[in-house]
């Protein structure tokens, strides 16, 4: 037991500090790319093909980092007893760091070079993000991105992290969130080498982490904080799974017992839920059916030894075959307490005061359901290199099901997906779904990391068939190469409508970074300046209720209102804010509106953000409409500008807004 537990020790131990060097690699590679390439004034990425030309030669340069790394490995592997320090593991492993890190900060870092915005710039679903990284750079408290005194509904972890990077740089929120999500996928695809490394060979380690990080960055990179989950979600399920399927061990004692596994399995989905919820579930519905498949696997071999091919002795009557799957159930218990204990990092606060008090019925956060979401994905059906590598993939897990305990878990994740997607769908009867749609960028890395194997297998039983001729494993390597830089270096155009909204939005500081006209937003910082002014109050304690939500991505005040109720904490009565809201604008006169904000169940707006219309104030806002796509509604509320004719009440003109502040 104790040779059992120093093993466990040195296991753990060796690949946490692994993981930490090469994330410690990755930061500097991030950073020193991110920082040189703005340093030149480079042409916008939508009006130039001159940063999609160095995007292209960065990639290469990876490739060739890869490719070298994997030629080392191999003469490593062969026995090589030169001494000669270019062949020594380190030299390898340092280089597939650097070689994975460094296409991640080419094909996403040298197409945003010349702006300051991530990929979809501040619009959609990136606003919201944005708010949030700006909330928890301003504080590390556990804080609702919108809503003054609430916890947070949405996972904090990557936001927190981030926050708190933006804050020991001095850096806005808004103006961290580029470099931290390049950084953090970087970090994430070598983390991802390191935990491959240690469940499979050192150069088909790389090969795969290659392929699987190339087609997470192409479909998830837009949302970076879930990207993190994807890259590194194909090993977690292979570790997974040999946490909970271990039939080699039975009655043997020179491993861990599969504790290693479990404790890394169960800290992946503790990451995976303070990160992103939706892949958490996904993942935990994943190895959960593991730890079935792994139970009734297990028993069917304890009732097949056990069964009439020999006579039962007193201890097989003693022990009957229902009892060969508690193992694999312990530890499936046991990944889950791990995972639970770590989600509560971020989970407890949300959970605590949701036990104090009503949940109210306005979080519809799945009440989505576009096209793509009501019929299955089936990628390996495609004409295209993407739709090539998922279809080798798709053979390889059939195939392989039988003999390979990769294949057996890549393919469970996949047969988790497609259940789940088909759940998804009948949801529907029920009024909700399970946002199926996006889990398609995880099938792609499943599949990538299926296909990947399964090119290199196929490679090696061609090769044998074929009574291995000399030239074939140069055509071998030839067709990879060419067919990993042809999909590499189509990234950009895959992202070529989130690249240009990060070009087209307006940034913090007022700029386009195509140079052309600045939107509204170029007034936020007379607007803030006026509004700090006025109120006294720092942003963290000032709520502002505007329709021009944006403004709280750039800056950490408060809003009143959220932009959406998908987007809403369901602890903020999104509808019966909008019902208040509409309430106010129906209001006479300013003293009844006074009497209103004093008896606000909630914390009142100290100012309004309006857009200016005649005789009245504005306020865009929106409202749930599921089942319909696209399931939100603008609708326009009206505030009589009589309403603010009182001393307690400050109007100031900026811009197109009109900024009224509130004198308590």
């Amino acid at each position: 037991m104790r040779g059992r537990g120093s093993m466990l020790a040195r296991y753990i131990g060796s690949g946490v500090g692994e993981a930490v060097l090469a994330a410690l690699v990755a930061v500097v590679v991030a950073a020193v790319g991110l920082v040189a390439f703005s340093l030149v004034q480079w042409p916008a990425f939508n009006s130039s093909n001159v940063t999609r030309a160095l995007t292209t030669v960065g990639q290469v340069v990876a490739a060739v980092m890869l490719v070298v790394a994997i030629a080392l490995v191999r003469t490593g592997q062969r026995g090589d007893r030169t001494g000669k320090w270019f062949v020594r593991p380190w030299v390898a492993k340092l280089l597939s760091w650097v070689g994975v890190s460094t296409f991640v900060t080419f094909t996403l870092g040298m197409p945003l070079a010349a702006t300051k915005l991530y990929l979809f710039g501040v619009s959609v679903d990136q606003e919201f993000r944005t708010e949030y990284l700006t909330r928890l750079t301003d504080s590390a408290a556990l804080r609702d991105m919108t809503y003054a005194d609430l916890p947070p509904f949405y996972p904090a972890g990557w936001f927190w992290i981030g926050g708190r990077v933006a804050n020991v740089l001095g850096m806005a929120g808004w103006e961290a969130y580029k470099p931290y999500a390049i950084g953090s996928i970087a970090v994430a695809a070598v983390i991802s080498l390191v935990l491959w490394t240690k469940l499979i060979r050192a150069d088909w380690a790389i090969a795969v982490t290659a392929a699987v990080t190339a087609v997470a960055v192409a479909y998830s990179s837009p949302e970076a904080y879930s990207s993190v989950i994807v890259i590194l979600l194909p090993p977690a399920l292979v570790l997974a799974w040999g946490a909970l399927y271990r039939p080699e061990e039975r009655g043997t004692a020179r491993t861990a017992g599969g504790w290693g596994a479990v404790i890394g399995t169960g800290l992946f989905l503790g990451l995976a839920a303070t990160f992103y919820t939706l892949y958490f579930l996904l993942a935990a519905f994943a190895i959960a059916l593991m730890g079935l498949i792994a139970a009734g696997f297990a028993v069917r071999e304890r009732y097949s030894e056990d069964h009439p091919r020999r006579a039962r002795t007193t201890d097989d009557a003693a022990r009957p075959a229902w009892r060969a799957a508690v193992p694999p159930l312990v530890r499936l218990v046991a990944i889950a307490l791990i995972a639970g204990l770590l989600a509560l990092i971020v989970w407890l606060p949300y959970l605590w005061k949701a036990l104090r008090g009503p949940t109210a019925g306005s979080g519809t956060a799945q009440h989505y359901l576009p096209e793509s979401g009501a019929e299955l994905f089936f990628p390996m059906a495609e004409f295209s290199l993407r739709g090539a590598l998922c279809l080798v993939g798709l053979i390889w897990l059939v195939v392989r099901a039988a003999s390979s305990r990769r294949a057996q878990a890549l393919g469970i994740g996949v047969l988790a997906i497609y259940l789940w997607t088909l759940l998804s769908m009948a949801a529907t009867a029920a009024g909700t779904t399970l946002l199926s749609f996006r889990l398609e960028p995880v099938l792609l890395v499943l599949l990538a990391a299926a296909g990947a194997f399964g090119f290199v297998e196929g490679a090696r039983a061609i090769y044998q068939a074929l009574n291995e001729p000399g030239q074939f494993r140069l055509a071998a390597v030839a067709v990879a190469i060419v067919g990993a830089l042809a999909f590499t270096q189509h990234i950009p155009h895959i992202l070529a409508p989130e690249i240009t909204t990060a070009y087209t939005d307006t940034d913090g500081n007022g700029d386009r970074a195509d140079k052309r006209n600045p939107s509204a937003v170029s007034h936020y910082r007379a607007v803030d300046a006026a509004l700090t002014a006025q109120t006294g109050r720092p942003r963290s304690d000032t709520v502002v209720l505007t329709a021009d939500t944006s403004f709280l991505s750039f800056y950490p005040y408060f809003g009143f209102q959220a932009l959406t109720s998908h987007y809403a904490n369901p602890l903020a009565d999104f509808a019966g804010r909008a019902a208040t809201i509409e309430g106010w604008s129906k209001l006479k006169t300013a003293d009844a509106l006074l009497d209103a904000l004093a008896t606000c169940p909630w914390r009142a707006p100290d100012a309004f953000l309006f857009r200016s219309s005649g005789d009245n104030y504005t306020l865009r806002l929106a409202k749930d409409v599921y089942p319909n796509d696209p399931n939100v509604q603008r609708y326009t509320v009206a505030f009589p500008k009589a309403l603010f004719a009182d001393p307690h009440f400050t109007t100031t003109e900026i811009g197109p807004f009109t900024l009224v502040t509130v004198r308590r």
